[in-house]
């Protein structure tokens, strides 16, 4: 049978080496790479086109719903589960909207990594036990009221979001995006007539809300 090739995204180097550790005593289940923050994620994912995504919630420079959302409009065979602290509805929600095919708490035992990926790989759901009811029923309603969604932003406006919550200042964005600071202010802008805000702090709490930053 052919193993499930797993690649794993989180920005704590202990987290990556305790999941690999444990998948590398799996027999059905392969890791193809480790990634460290959300670039290197969607990059590595490009290049090994993993059958399962393990990507950190809150990690550098692109966050791991932002993954999410690219991976399913490029690679929609690559299948993705969330790695979170938060057990409440709305980070759940927020996974679920993005595109998440699973949702873990971190801090699973074995068998509840095991059974996800597996769950997953298969074209299934897999949600930590003790939020899947809740999150389902919120998840129905909400999906009825699309009301104040991240999707309504493009994924640069949504790069450029999580950079300006993350404190990152207009040059180091720059830098970071290969593009003039006159670009981000550009984007800057036409984020907060986007979103009908006037000033970073109102920004920063946008941010938060919906899920980009923790």
């Amino acid at each position: 049978m052919r193993r499930i090739r797993v690649l794993i995204a989180d920005d704590h180097g202990l987290v990556r080496a305790g999941i690999r550790a444990l998948l590398e005593k799996q027999p059905r289940m392969e890791v193809v790479d480790e990634a460290c923050n959300g670039r290197e994620a969607l990059a590595l994912a490009t290049q090994h086109r993993p059958d399962v995504v393990l990507v950190d919630i809150s990690m550098p420079e692109i966050n791991g719903l932002e993954v999410v959302r690219q991976l399913e409009r490029d690679f929609p065979r690559v299948r993705c589960i969330i790695l979170s602290m938060h057990a409440d509805e709305e980070h759940v929600w927020q996974a679920l909207k993005a595109g998440a095919a699973g949702y873990l708490v971190k801090g699973a035992s074995l068998a509840e990594l095991e059974l996800a990926i597996t769950s997953v790989a298969q074209g299934e759901t897999y949600l930590s036990p003790g939020v899947s009811g809740p999150v389902i029923k919120e998840y129905v309603r909400r999906t009825s009221h699309q009301g104040d969604s991240p999707d309504s932003l493009t994924a640069r406006q949504r790069e450029i979001l999580q950079m300006i919550a993350e404190g990152k200042t207009t040059k180091q964005m720059a830098l970071i995006l290969g593009v003039s600071v006159k670009t981000i202010e550009s984007h800057r802008a036409q984020l907060m007539k986007r979103l009908g805000l006037q000033d970073v702090a109102s920004l920063v709490k946008h941010a938060l809300r919906i899920g980009l930053v923790s």
